[in-house]
């Protein structure tokens, strides 16, 4: 996502026959977050991490695409997450697609659990925050037919899409196939067949910041090993995708065989538990670290309520101004389940702190 950073100012919209518009679900209140916290400074509230959940294949590089050809392939079964995010870098229009390519001699089904879509738009920031919050708030399943020896196309509307030069698409996509399938992202003209195109298409290089492959555990659980008191610990924090405290996944380029890291976490799926102390009341807060910032949090608390929120919810972007920036998460009563979930999403800078502070009213 490097380079998409230099050009987050871009704001000029895209009119095409499919968009995706980011809408906030939610409006907070004003934090009321101490103004006089050091950030930089706060106390870790230590997590155990493990990685669980199938495979993720990542497709980044080239991020900008200058070319038609594939971006990134690989054949693999099983539990699946696709993340790809591409601009089409060409002075032509183009479209980014998705294909399944079955090699076998019996046709397979391709469960679709959850996706979310964004794009194609020019503000980057914006494109990548409906992608998660539209993944986030999608719950219904879909289904896939791919014949024996034949193809199908992961998300139909892309092959109707049309992308503009620097348009930016970015998806999350989980999947099942009980055989082995390979899944084909590529550019091409906009006339052109998929599996057609797909038989011929070259890989296109890898390049410097080398954001692709294929990495294992696509899910990352966290689990605070002590309860956090508001009365007793005050404010604490829990740093995510800094590569320390929240180490990068590895994984392998399917392309040519060469290992790799996901620098940020890109399509990772955080799931955090907070244990905490009965009639302790605190609040939640996502803090960015990295610069600019703009995506979404699902939220399910008592294992009723369940919603999801914008960060921030009252604008697209935050985080590119000053460190002490905060988005609230809510306010909640201690001893009560409470689970978060989010990705680190498309075009936005890394790391985060999730913030737990005394509550700033009774909940």
């Amino acid at each position: 996502m490097l380079n998409l950073l230099r050009q987050v100012s871009v704001t000029v919209a895209v009119t095409l026959a499919v968009s995706f518009v980011f809408t906030p679900q939610l409006t907070l209140a004003k934090s009321g977050f101490p103004a006089d916290i050091d950030m930089l400074n706060l106390t870790e509230l230590p997590v155990t991490m493990t990685d669980q959940g199938g495979k993720l294949l990542l497709s980044d590089s080239p991020e900008m695409v200058e070319d038609d050809g594939i971006m990134y392939q690989d054949t693999v079964s099983g539990d699946i997450r696709l993340f790809f995010h591409h601009v089409n870098a060409t002075k032509e229009l183009k479209k980014i697609v998705l294909l399944l390519v079955n090699d076998s001699d019996i046709a397979t089904d391709v469960v679709v659990n959850q996706y979310g879509l964004g794009g194609p738009g020019l503000d980057y920031l914006a494109v990548g925050k409906t992608a998660e919050m539209n993944y986030l708030k999608q719950a219904e399943s879909e289904l896939i037919e791919v014949p024996a020896k034949g193809t199908a196309l992961l998300e139909p509307i892309l092959n109707k899409t049309v992308v503009p030069p620097d348009a930016l698409v970015n998806g999350i996509y989980d999947f099942q196939s009980k055989i082995p399938i390979k899944v084909v992202i590529m550019m091409l003209p906009v006339d052109a067949d998929p599996a057609t195109f797909a038989a011929t298409a070259s890989v296109l290089p890898n390049t410097n910041h080398r954001l692709r492959g294929t990495f294992s555990g696509r899910d990352r659980i966290l689990v605070p090993s002590q309860v956090y008191n508001s009365a007793q610990d005050g404010v604490m924090a829990i740093t995510l995708a800094d590569n320390k405290l929240d180490t990068y996944v590895n994984g392998i380029d399917a392309t040519d065989g060469s290992k790799t890291l996901n620098y940020g976490n890109y399509g990772v799926m955080y799931k955090l538990f907070l244990p905490t102390a009965f009639e302790k009341n605190y609040s939640l807060y996502l803090n960015p670290r990295g610069g600019a910032y703009a995506g979404g949090m699902n939220v399910k608390y008592r294992h009723q309520e369940e919603y999801t929120i914008g960060t921030p919810a009252d604008k697209l972007f935050f985080g590119n101004k000053k460190d002490n920036e905060v988005a609230h998460l809510g306010d909640y009563a201690g001893g009560q389940s409470l689970w978060l979930t989010f990705s680190p999403p498309g075009a936005s800078s890394l790391p985060v702190k999730i913030v737990l502070a005394p509550a700033t009213k009774n909940k």
